[in-house]
């Protein structure tokens, strides 16, 4: 008898331990759970539509966004165009919601939590935001007018671009990667970078969206033998500089051993006036750029 009662009191034991850890591992399954459900489970944004929350959320843009993506959102030297109705990582609030707040891996965009943008901001901040961005879109797409087909036989003809640019794994690597600039850079952004290059390279043009963004400073050295080299600086401390020179041969130079050193922030790309590109030839090869370039 005394056995028995032993072995059912085990068993009542055991019984109870094993409902008790049941119902305390539900708890915290939701307690850890319940973040993540309300951030993710609304798909519309609450402030929608309501111009008061698209103020504020212009002054969080303007403290946590605009270094990167320009005031007024259209783009700076790092991050994309945010007026243009479809965007390359989402267009939806669901989606530009889950990119400010988680960041988007692979790129130069941060979380917003945690202070990985400016000072952090709230979920409600977040849709405040994407509330100013909607009332800053243009409805429709960004497309230039000309024909792409010729653009791309000035990109890699006459125009001479591929010289120095990238375009989707092909070209030159002297100048920025252009593969992804037809869907972060407008219309009027790329106009201006092909007319006045050096205004964009003064305001500290760098390559988009990448984790450690390049600088494109221009550089001219003169070795010790005499030999004069002009590139872009890639990177430098203060007893070497390493650069790319015009025939995209990587140099690494002991700054003391060199004849003179000058950097610049004027462009090494020449300015495309009306003589060397016509209006009708810079919008040919601007809707190539866009069409190519927004893959």
């Amino acid at each position: 008898m005394s056995t028995a009662r032993s072995n059912l009191r085990r068993e009542e034991f055991w019984s109870r331990w094993w409902n008790l850890s049941v119902l305390w591992g539900c708890v915290m399954l939701l307690a850890c759970g319940t973040p993540a459900i309300l951030v993710h489970a609304q798909d519309k944004n609450p402030f929608a539509g309501d111009p008061q929350a698209a103020k504020l959320g212009e002054s969080q843009f303007r403290a946590n966004c605009a270094f990167c993506h320009g005031l007024g959102a259209r783009g700076g030297g790092r991050g994309p165009d945010l007026t243009r109705a479809q965007k390359r990582h989402g267009s939806t609030d669901s989606e530009m919601f889950h990119n400010i707040h988680d960041g988007i891996a692979g790129t130069a965009m941060p979380a917003a939590t945690n202070g990985g943008i400016g000072v952090g901001m709230s979920d409600g901040e977040i849709w405040q935001v994407i509330a100013y961005l909607r009332s800053v879109e243009k409805k429709a797409s960004a497309k230039a007018a000309g024909n792409s087909v010729h653009g791309k036989e000035l990109f890699y003809g006459t125009a001479a671009c591929a010289t120095c640019h990238m375009l989707n794994g092909k070209g030159g690597r002297l100048g920025p990667d252009l593969s992804s600039v037809g869907g972060s850079r407008s219309f009027e952004y790329l106009v201006e970078s092909m007319r006045n290059p050096s205004k964009r390279l003064a305001q500290g043009i760098s390559e988009p969206l990448k984790d450690f963004s390049q600088e494109y400073e221009s550089v001219t050295v003169v070795t010790a033998d005499g030999t004069k080299l002009t590139g872009v600086v890639l990177n430098e401390d203060n007893f070497t500089l390493q650069m790319m020179d015009t025939r995209e041969q990587l140099r690494l130079l002991e700054k003391d051993k060199l004849r003179s050193y000058e950097k610049s922030r004027e462009s090494l790309m020449p300015a495309y006036d009306q003589k060397m590109l016509s209006d009708k030839d810079l919008q040919d090869l601007i809707s190539y750029l866009l069409t190519a370039g927004a893959q």
